[in-house]
């Protein structure tokens, strides 16, 4: 089997099954910093297009792929930053779509829909993703930490004509933080605003995963739920996914819990030891974290997770 350095999986999604994916930019390359993101906060806020990682070389890994038969119920452009930033991204979805019969999606966190050129592009996908979390700019601000000549109108307007013109599927992630944007008066907001974007699916979010700022606390299943009703089309909570590879999961699961039992390690050595994406990893420590088999700790600065048996070694 082909090592690949752009393409990461499958890995298993709550949305979409087991997803190949893909990814296009250096690590934490975005328009955002969001208090909840699980790669940590961003080292490169920009607003520039360009061609971050070679076109030409990710295309011909999902050749490669594609050529050994690789399985996925979706490929999907997402991974280590925000995919529109690329500016050849709409090159990648096209090649998707004329050498496979896998639906193509893109992660996106909307924020650059206002321009045309990345509408047109995105235009490529059977599925798009956007994101929602604020209903001002002063939440937008407090909640995703913009790019600041970035504009929460902007980004709404732009997700709205985007809405507009694209024959496929838009589908709305909205993002609950407790005690930031979780109350009913707000979440009432942020619905009205989805409303006006009409997307066909909303599905709503929250921080089971190590989030990049500790006070990103997560809201209760109960409370989502709750909350589901304030949405048209009615909300759907992310339940947890059911792998169909369940034994191949857990193994890898079970891997990472045996060093951790060794030492304590970041995100990024177990990354590199088990050759797995951040994604990857971020998946997996979320669950052993939810299990509470390991818990997170700050040392020199840096985040280290431990199995729960070795946790005092850290302090």
């Amino acid at each position: 089997m082909q090592t690949f350095r752009y393409l990461f999986g499958p890995v298993p999604s709550r949305r979409f099954g087991r997803s190949l994916g893909v990814d296009l930019t250096p690590r934490k390359t975005c328009t955002l910093d969001c208090v909840f993101c699980q790669l940590g906060q961003t080292t490169h806020k920009t607003l520039a297009r360009e061609e971050y990682v070679p076109v030409e070389a990710v295309i011909a890994e999902l050749e490669a792929w594609i050529k050994e038969n690789g399985k996925a119920d979706y490929i999907t452009l997402s991974g280590s930053g925000e995919p529109t930033l690329h500016s050849g991204f709409g090159e990648v979805l096209r090649f998707v779509r004329s050498h496979s019969s896998i639906p193509a999606v893109l992660l996106t966190n909307g924020t650059l829909l206002h321009l045309p050129e990345v509408q047109e592009a995105a235009s490529h996908a059977h599925i798009v993703k956007t994101s929602l979390s604020a209903w001002d700019q002063a939440s937008f601000g407090w909640m995703n930490r913009p790019h600041p000549a970035l504009f929460f109108d902007q980004v709404i307007e732009g997700q709205k004509a985007f809405r507009a013109r694209f024959k496929g599927q838009l589908w709305l992630e909205v993002f609950l933080v407790a005690g930031m944007n979780s109350l009913p008066p707000d979440v009432a907001k942020i619905a009205a605003l989805a409303k006006e974007i009409g997307p066909h699916r909303i599905h709503l979010n929250t921080a089971v995963r190590p989030p990049s700022e500790d006070f990103a606390v997560p809201v209760s299943r109960e409370r989502l739920e709750s909350l589901c009703p304030l949405f048209a089309p009615q909300a759907e909570v992310i339940a947890d996914f059911k792998a169909k590879q369940r034994v191949e999961m857990y193994a890898a699961q079970e891997e990472i819990y045996s060093m951790l039992q060794r030492r304590p390690c970041t995100d990024h050595e177990i990354a590199e030891t088990f050759n797995m994406h951040p994604n990857e990893v971020s998946k997996y420590l979320g669950k052993l974290l939810r299990e509470k088999r390991i818990r997170a700790q700050v040392r020199n600065t840096l985040l280290y997770y431990v199995a729960e048996s070795e946790a005092g070694r850290l302090q």
